[in-house]
């Protein structure tokens, strides 16, 4: 049967990449992004099965629009995934007041306001799924402000789980390593990416030597919990990457 999914952060990188298997499959998506002519040119590729709207989800009022706005297209929804993030490495002490405002107002606060929209609109089987990241569990330097918003994810997961579990709405929490699609670069001054880089190699994380997985790959996973019987629920996912054969 066909569900309304709703992405943030769907204008680009593994949002874009689940709008595209998702429509695919013959879903319904909603594609929310702070940029709208990114999410839109998203839209413009899969057709009609997407609705593209803007929407910053670190501002309330933003969100409460979005949310009013789609809700005018679908009253009730699937799926919910929050995926818009902010990765940027930096040491705390040099961060810039927008650096840390803004990392972790689009990783933790945005979820929150997204969940907390969404959650009327949703029933028995429905599902939240966050995306977190595996630098929570492996210590990436220069990149505390991103660990400690993508580590308050996870412990708001938890919560809702707790707080959902009588009204039927599953949450899962995604764990995701780095990936990578062609073209996409990561959008980071050099001078910082060669910082992290060797401040990484120090500490023995080799950058260069990592495996990463592709965006495709990982919408499979994505396609797979959603997919689940009802009467089963994950509560949390660890995406590891591996060295493909080539």
């Amino acid at each position: 049967m066909s569900k309304v999914i709703v992405i943030t952060g769907a204008g680009m990188g593994l949002g874009r990449s689940l709008a595209r298997r998702f429509a695919a499959d013959g879903d319904q998506v909603v594609l929310l992004g702070r940029s709208y002519a990114k999410v839109q040119a998203v839209a413009d590729e899969l057709g009609e099965r997407a609705l593209a709207l803007e929407c910053d989800v670190s501002s309330p009022d933003s969100v409460r629009a979005a949310f009013a706005s789609f809700g005018k297209r679908h009253e009730k929804f699937d799926v919910l995934i929050n995926n818009a993030a902010i990765s940027q490495p930096f040491l705390l002490a040099e961060a810039t007041d927008d650096q840390i405002v803004k990392i972790v107002s689009t990783n933790l606060i945005g979820p929150m306001l997204c969940a907390r929209a969404a959650i009327p609109h949703m029933g028995h089987g429905s599902h939240i799924i966050n995306v977190s990241s595996e630098s929570v569990a492996l210590k990436f330097p220069h990149m505390t402000v991103y660990q400690a918003s993508k580590a308050g994810l996870e412990r708001l997961s938890e919560g809702l789980q707790q707080e959902l579990e009588a009204s039927g709405i599953k949450v899962t929490l995604v764990r995701a390593g780095q990936m990578f699609e062609e073209g996409k670069t990561w959008d980071v001054d050099p001078e910082a990416r060669m910082r992290f880089a060797q401040a990484a190699m120090r500490v023995g994380i080799n950058l260069r030597e990592r495996p990463l997985s592709h965006y495709k790959s990982v919408a499979s996973v994505f396609r797979g919990l959603i997919d689940l019987p009802e009467d089963v629920q994950l509560g949390t996912v660890t995406i590891h990457a591996r060295h493909a054969r080539n």
